[in-house]
């Protein structure tokens, strides 16, 4: 909405003091042609901006000049820019609006604070794109529409008509009862019913989402919380889980029963490795796990898996022996 962009835009004024129109309309995410426009209403509400010529000029506010917003204390405003620093947001098509707020959030200090509070939040990183190992932790892109649609019918208490991509599925139409989103690890999840049994769709595979006007069926509180851990439960317990029997290095532990769903036997091995019973997903789960480990782990059992490790390592054999 416009009358958010122009008090995003003097905020912008009021923190960095002079900026171009192209450095403003970056920030903005709007052309240069819309900044003037806008700067043009700002001076015709009585918002002292004025323009410096030359190389290094562009817009700026008069010395002094406030904003009539509520204020903050210090460690209230350092915990909502923390907690904005957090890429959660994307997932749910609010990354603009966390932008616009946490500006509104620095300008709302007093004076003596803002500078200290925007320094601290400078060396605090939540959640960085790449771990240690420089991999990235992909985020799935969900377009603002359709996070908006979602969004309207959680908040509404409406039904929603989603388009979904199941996996290795033809994409269907589906009415549901939507009750929450959830965002994990920046993977965004709406929480629903479908008929009466519980749902849980993955946001970047909702192709198109059509909010109606009639009521959900749902109850009037929830707690999410408790309701994806449920579901996480009945998710890792169901499908065609398989037992593996694994011996792993000791210094590698950690990584397989990080990937596991459960651990039911451990002990000593020899040379001084560890053997563990442990319980997967399904086949394709346990064969990517132990994958992971090359020769830090072997499976032992099933035979099965044996066999599918060991053509895989055979293949990546000859792939680079024909190489060379």
């Amino acid at each position: 909405m416009r009358a958010d962009r122009l008090v995003s835009l003097v905020l912008l004024l009021r923190q960095r003091g002079r900026l171009s129109a192209t450095a403003l309309a970056r920030e903005l995410e709007v052309s240069t042609r819309t900044v003037l426009r806008d700067i043009e209403a700002l001076s015709a509400a009585g918002v002292p901006v004025y323009a410096e010529r030359g190389r290094h000029g562009g817009f700026a506010l008069l010395p002094g000049f406030r904003t009539e917003l509520t204020g903050l204390n210090h460690d209230e405003a350092l915990a909502l820019l923390v907690a904005g620093s957090r890429r959660g947001a994307q997932a749910f098509g609010l990354g603009s609006a966390l932008a616009s707020a946490m500006l509104k959030v620095v300008d709302a200090l007093p004076e003596s604070h803002r500078d200290t509070a925007a320094g601290v939040a400078e060396r605090l990183l939540i959640d960085p794109e790449t771990d240690l190992l420089s991999r990235r932790q992909v985020a799935e892109e969900v377009s603002d529409p359709i996070a908006a649609e979602v969004r309207r019918a959680v908040f509404a208490g409406h039904k929603l008509r989603i388009h979904y991509a199941a996996a290795d599925q033809t994409p269907k139409w589906r009415t549901v009862d939507p009750i929450g989103l959830v965002t994990v690890r920046d993977q965004g999840y709406l929480l629903a019913t479908r008929s009466g049994a519980d749902r849980t769709y993955r946001l970047s595979r909702i192709l198109a989402a059509e909010e109606l006007a009639e009521p959900a069926q749902r109850p009037d509180r929830v707690d999410l919380d408790r309701a994806w851990q449920e579901r996480s439960t009945r998710f890792r317990t169901g499908g065609d889980q398989v037992t593996v029997l694994v011996r792993v290095n000791p210094a590698r532990r950690e990584d397989l029963v990080g990937t596991a769903l459960a651990v039911l036997a451990e002990e000593a091995d020899a040379d001084d490795w560890l053997r563990l019973e442990v319980t997967f997903q399904d086949s394709r789960h346990a064969e990517w796990a132990l994958w992971q480990l090359a020769t830090n782990a072997e499976a032992l059992a099933p035979q099965w898996l044996r066999t599918s490790l060991r053509n895989r390592a055979a293949a990546i054999a000859t792939r680079y022996e024909a190489s060379s």
